[in-house]
C-alpha cells in the first residue's frame, strides 16, 4: 500500500469500522428501557438488574488497554474479526438467557468482545488512510463511536413495541455478521512486525486496575461514596494503576509508553475525551429518565427525542477543517465550551420543557462532534507506530472511564438530591413510601396505584423533586466541561504537529514503513 495515497478501498473499510463502532455503542444503554420486562420474566432482583447494565461497561473498560496491546502483537484485523464473531455469539446467548445470572454473564462477555474490537478500529484507520484524510476519517469514526449510544434507547423502544426483550440482542447478530464479512474481504492485516511480545505483567496490572476503578465507579451510586466497597475498589484500582505506570517506565518492552502522557497533545487529548464523555453519559443517563418519567413518553417516543444529539454528525466533519484553520487548541476548547452550553441548557429544564431538552441535546452533540475527533487525533499523532492499538486504547479508555464516572456521579447525586427534596406530600408510609423515595420510576408506579388526587399529588411532588436534582446534577457536567476547556487551553499546543517536539518527524517517519504506519501515518 502506498502510504501517501492510502488503501484504494479505504472508504469502504471505514464503513465496516463504523458499523462495528455503532454495534459497540448501541449496547451501552440499550438495556435500560427493557429492565421492567426482564425483571418480570427472569425474576431478577434490583441488584441483578444493575449488574446487567454494569457488567458490559466493567468488562469493556477494564480490558481495553490489554486488547490494544494484543492487536499490536497479533494483528488489528485479526482482533477486530475475533471481537465481531464473539459479539455475535454472546449476543445470541444474551437474547435467549433463561436466568438473571446467565444474562449478566453474557453481557460481560459482550463487553470483552467489544474491548477486542474497539482499539483495532482506530489503528486500522491510521493504516489505510493517508495523512491528509485521517482527520476527516477520524471525525466520521468519532461520530459513529458516539451515535450508537443514543441509538440504543431508540432501537430498544422500537423493538419493545413489537417483540420481547431478547430481540434487542438478536439485532446484533446480522449486523456483526455483515461487519465480519466486510472485514474479511476489505481490511488488510497490520501489526508491528518488530513487536517484542505481550507485556503480561503490564497487561495484568492494567486490567486489574481498570476493572477495580470501573467497579468502584459503577457501584458508588448504590453502595454510597463512603462505603468500604466503593472506597476499597477505588483505592485498589488506583494502587494497581500506579504499579502499572512504575512497571511500564522500567520494563525493557512496555505495553504502553506512559511517558507519552507528558506530551501536551497526548495528555491534553486524553483529558478532553474524558470530559466530553463525562457529559455525554451523565446527560443521556439522566435524560432518558426525564423523558420517560417526567414527560411520560413511551420508550419509542423517548428514543426518538434522543436523536437530537445526532448533530455530532455535523460537527465531526467540521473538526478537521477547524483544526487546519484555527488550530488544535482552539478547536478542542471551542467544542468543549459548546458541550458546556448544551449541558447548561439541559440544566435549565422544568417539568414540561421538551423543546429545550431537544435544543440542549443538539448543542451538546455539535460540541462533541467538534471536540472529540481533534482530541483523538492529537493522541494518535504522537503514538509510536508499533503501539497503534495501545494508543488507540488510551482514547477508548478515556471515553469509557469518563462515561462510567459520569453515570456514577450523576446517579449518586441525583438520587441524593431527589430524596432530600421530596416534600411531605410524597412521604407515604410502608412499602409505598419506600418505593417513592427509591426513584422517580417507583413514585410513578405508586401514584398509578393510588390513583385520583392523592396519586397526582405524589407524582407532581416526585417529578418536581427529580427535576430539581436533575438541574443541579447537570451543572456538575457543565463544570467538568468548562474545567476541561480551561485546562486544554493551557495544556494543548496550537498546532496538530510541530517540528520542535518531534511529532512532525514521527508522523513522517511512521509513513515510511508499511508495517509500522498505523500509529502515526
Amino acid at each position: 500500500m502506498n502510504s501517501s495515497t492510502g488503501h484504494p478501498r479505504r472508504w469502504q473499510i471505514l464503513n465496516v469500522l463504523c458499523l462495528s463502532l455503532v454495534l459497540i455503542g448501541l449496547d451501552t444503554l440499550i438495556l435500560n428501557l427493557a429492565l421492567p420486562s426482564i425483571q418480570k420474566d427472569l425474576d431478577a432482583t434490583s441488584s441483578q438488574l444493575q449488574w446487567m447494565v454494569d457488567s458490559y461497561a466493567l468488562a469493556f473498560g477494564g480490558l481495553l488497554l490489554m486488547a490494544g496491546g494484543l492487536s499490536d502483537r497479533f494483528g488489528r484485523k485479526r482482533l477486530l474479526s475475533l471481537g465481531l464473531a464473539a459479539f455475535a455469539l454472546t449476543s445470541l446467548g444474551a437474547a435467549f438467557a433463561s436466568s438473571a445470572e446467565m444474562l449478566i454473564t453474557f453481557r460481560a462477555l459482550m463487553g470483552i468482545s467489544a474491548a477486542l474490537m474497539m482499539p483495532a478500529t482506530l489503528a486500522i484507520i491510521k493504516d489505510v488512510f493517508p495523512r491528509e484524510e485521517q482527520g476527516k476519517a477520524i471525525g466520521i469514526w468519532s461520530g459513529a463511536a458516539a451515535v450508537g449510544v443514543p441509538l440504543g434507547p431508540l432501537v430498544s423502544g422500537l423493538l419493545l413495541e413489537h417483540f420481547w426483550w431478547g430481540s434487542m440482542f438478536l439485532i446484533n447478530v446480522p449486523l456483526a455478521a455483515i461487519a465480519l464479512i466486510g472485514a474479511a474481504k476489505l481490511i488488510p492485516e497490520s501489526k508491528a512486525e518488530d513487536h517484542p511480545g505481550l507485556d503480561l505483567v503490564g497487561a495484568l496490572l492494567s486490567v486489574g486496575g481498570l476493572v477495580a476503578i470501573v467497579y468502584g465507579l459503577v457501584e458508588a451510586p448504590h453502595n454510597g461514596w463512603g462505603d468500604i466497597v466503593t472506597l476499597g475498589s477505588l483505592f485498589v484500582g488506583a494502587a494497581l494503576m500506579v504499579a502499572f505506570v512504575l512497571w511500564e517506565r522500567h520494563t525493557a518492552h512496555p505495553m504502553l509508553d506512559v511517558g507519552l502522557f507528558l506530551n501536551a497533545r497526548y495528555g491534553g487529548g486524553a483529558l478532553a475525551i474524558a470530559c466530553t464523555s463525562f457529559g455525554l453519559y451523565s446527560g443521556l443517563y439522566l435524560l432518558t429518565q426525564y423523558l420517560q418519567s417526567v414527560l411520560e413518553l413511551d420508550p419509542l417516543g423517548a428514543g426518538l427525542r434522543m436523536l437530537a444529539i445526532g448533530t455530532m454528525m455535523i460537527g465531526a466533519p467540521l473538526s478537521a477543517k477547524l483544526v487546519e484553520r484555527a488550530g488544535l487548541k482552539a478547536t478542542v476548547v471551542f467544542g468543549l465550551l459548546l458541550c458546556a452550553v448544551g449541558m447548561g441548557i439541559l440544566a435549565g429544564l422544568s417539568v414540561d420543557d421538551e423543546n429545550q431538552a431537544l435544543l440542549g441535546l443538539a448543542v451538546f452533540g455539535l460540541g462533541m462532534g467538534i471536540a472529540l475527533p481533534a482530541a483523538v487525533d492529537a493522541i494518535l499523532v504522537v503514538s509510536a507506530a508499533r503501539q497503534a492499538g495501545a494508543g488507540s486504547a488510551v482514547a477508548d479508555v478515556g471515553m469509557q472511564v469518563g462515561g462510567a464516572l459520569g453515570i456514577a456521579i450523576s446517579g449518586s447525586v441525583v438520587t441524593t438530591l431527589y430524596r432530600d427534596d421530596l416534600p411531605q406530600a410524597a412521604q407515604l408510609p410502608g412499602e409505598a413510601g419506600a418505593a417513592v423515595r427509591e426513584s422517580l420510576a417507583g413514585a410513578s408506579a405508586t401514584a398509578q396505584q393510588l390513583g385520583g388526587a392523592a396519586g397526582q399529588r405524589v407524582l407532581d411532588a416526585a417529578q418536581h423533586s427529580f427535576v430539581g436534582g436533575f438541574a443541579t446534577t447537570l451543572m456538575i457536567a457543565v463544570g467538568v466541561a468548562v474545567a476541561g476547556a480551561l485546562t486544554t487551553a493551557v495544556v494543548l499546543p496550537r498546532a496538530r504537529v510541530a517540528e520542535d517536539d518531534g511529532t512532525a518527524q514521527a508522523e513522517v517517519a511512521a509513513q515510511g514503513g508499511k508495517a509500522d504506519s498505523p500509529a502515526s501515518s
